[in-house]
């Protein structure tokens, strides 16, 4: 899926005179943010590489929806699903995503669902990491190549808690409303149901802190109850201390 820096790479390198027939894709779902998908547009229009617009229903799927600690592994199955069959269609014989050696060192439930339909993984085969993409991003001239990851905004919502629409929409918005304050690096607004937690590199934290008061009424007129400034700043994967927590854990 065209949505991150290591899927653009493989954007650029179907752009390449390979012999072999490639499209990119890029998901419409409803967890995915719309500056992603119209990025993925720009660079396939602008490497010139077809590009397959696909539509996901994850939250038909109540399981998914349930948001329980596995959730990627439901969103995984689906795209999979979909993807499968464009590949049918088109006689693709190989799925790809751009799953690195890092990823395997975390919490990656959707990796089950990739390994269910055969989902190759190049940069896993190669032993790149996440700054080896990056650092290849860069020299080929990729303008993503240090953007910010991105997962699904399904993922800032606290485990057990319900995926809707309506949540899924606040925390697109309020992360909106983070970025107004010049932030431009990594960034998370938890949704934790009432409150909302704002994780940002600690570099960031002054300009969040200074208009604080301003984004904290901004959360609120989004629907949160309240909210927070992360005194421990952003850090991969902080609901799931939490949802191990509710567990007894």
């Amino acid at each position: 899926m065209l949505r991150t820096v290591r899927t653009a790479l493989f954007l650029l390198a179907a752009a390449l005179p390979l012999q072999a027939q490639s499209d990119a894709a890029v998901s419409k779902g409803i967890h995915d943010r719309e500056v992603q998908w119209r990025t993925a547009v720009e660079l396939a229009t602008r490497f010139g590489v077809p590009l397959l617009e696909v539509d996901t229903h994850e939250l038909a799927d109540p399981d998914y929806a349930a948001n329980p600690l596995n959730r990627c592994f439901f969103c995984k199955s689906e795209l999979w699903r979909v993807l499968g069959a464009v590949a049918a269609e088109r006689s693709f014989e190989y799925l790809l995503d751009g799953t690195n050696l890092d990823d395997l060192t975390e919490h990656r439930p959707g990796a089950a669902a990739g390994a269910a339909k055969r989902v190759h993984s190049p940069f896993v085969e190669l032993g790149w990491t996440k700054t080896d993409v990056r650092e290849a991003a860069r020299e080929l001239g990729l303008p993503t190549w240090d953007a910010p990851a991105a997962p699904c905004l399904s993922s800032r919502i606290q485990y057990g808690l319900s995926v809707t629409p309506g949540r899924l929409r606040q925390v697109e918005r309020a992360e909106a409303v983070i970025r107004e304050c010049g932030v431009v690096g990594d960034l998370r607004v938890r949704h934790l149901g009432e409150l909302a937690r704002v994780e940002v590199l600690p570099a960031e934290r002054p300009w969040v802190e200074a208009r604080w008061a301003e984004v904290s009424a901004k959360l609120r007129a989004l629907g949160f109850a309240g909210a927070e400034l992360d005194e421990r700043g952003y850090r991969r994967g902080s609901l799931l201390p939490i949802a191990a927590g509710s567990a007894g854990a």
